[in-house]
């Protein structure tokens, strides 16, 4: 019986943890780039799309299929960034929970 209330224990403090994270995921904003700085994209840590900085030597007509191509790398970079970031959050959250390997909570 003592098992199973310490269990149910560090299960509320993992839920308090997990929500306290979410909150902080959803507060930060992380950038990425791409073309050496010239396309710069912010996404908040639930990747949502913030922002999105375009260097002016780029708005040329003819290199359209080029800065559609840096908008996307810059946005893959921001979303690698919020998925190492959530990574982090969680380690510090689950520190010492025996949680098997492999099982992802979100």
């Amino acid at each position: 019986m003592k098992d199973i209330m310490g269990m149910m224990k560090k299960a509320q403090e993992l839920q308090g943890k997990m929500q306290q994270m979410q909150t902080e995921l959803a507060e930060m904003e992380i950038g990425g780039q791409s073309g050496g700085g010239l396309v710069k994209a912010t996404l908040s840590g639930k990747g949502d799309l913030k922002g999105i900085k375009i260097n002016p030597s780029l708005l040329k007509p003819d290199d359209a299929d080029m800065l559609e191509d840096l908008i996307v790398a810059a946005c893959a970079d921001a979303k690698g960034k919020v998925e190492t970031a959530m990574q982090a959050k969680m380690a510090e959250a689950t520190a010492g929970l025996p949680i098997p390997p492999g099982m992802k909570l979100f």
